[in-house]
């Protein structure tokens, strides 16, 4: 039965589902200022596109506020043309890029809380599916054999950890709205 059906592999792969919303919503900015909103941000740099991250330090020094101190003072024009590419204001102050970012506005908290609920469903879906797979391998496991007793275990077991991390996902999206929301 082990061989063909792995609790421990269908579990890793929900947290993995976990975990790629956290990321996604980590990009979300929610009236404070993150260093993951940069994330994103490629430089021209060394003969190719380099993360942002790779050429300095992002550091959140007020609420509203990001500081990029950038380790090679001949890339700080690059740096500074691809925050403002990709939609943010940047100023130069000597080795350091900073980037303010404006209050956010009512709807563009509601824009923002649709995108996390998107986030989240996509999330939802994964977990279903990696339901679905394992029901797949329970289906198999009975097949070849496994007793009645043990696929129905199996089945109840699957079915509390798919809505553990629905719960989870829905937590998360909970607290990411209210985060949001607040001004």
């Amino acid at each position: 039965m082990e061989g063909v059906f792995n609790i421990a592999e269908i579990e890793e792969s929900m947290k993995k589902a976990i975990s790629s919303l956290q990321k996604n919503l980590s990009g979300l900015r929610a009236g404070r200022a993150s260093p993951d909103l940069l994330g994103p941000v490629m430089i021209d740099a060394y003969g190719g596109k380099t993360p942002l991250s790779q050429l300095s330090t992002i550091t959140a020094p007020q609420p509203r506020t990001l500081s990029v101190q950038v380790w090679d003072a001949s890339l700080i024009k690059q740096v500074e043309k691809a925050i403002i590419d990709s939609g943010m204001s940047a100023s130069v102050d000597q080795n350091c890029v900073f980037v303010t970012l404006p209050p956010l506005t009512q709807e563009r908290r509601q824009e923002m809380v649709k995108k996390a609920k998107e986030y989240a469903e996509n999330a939802r879906i994964s977990v279903r599916n990696i339901r679905h797979e394992g029901q797949k391998q329970i289906q198999l496991a009975k097949d070849t054999g496994a007793s009645e007793d043990e696929c129905f275990r199996l089945q109840k077991d699957l079915q509390k950890r798919t809505d553990d991390f629905i719960k989870k996902i829905e937590d998360i999206l909970v607290s990411k709205e209210k985060d949001i929301s607040e001004v």
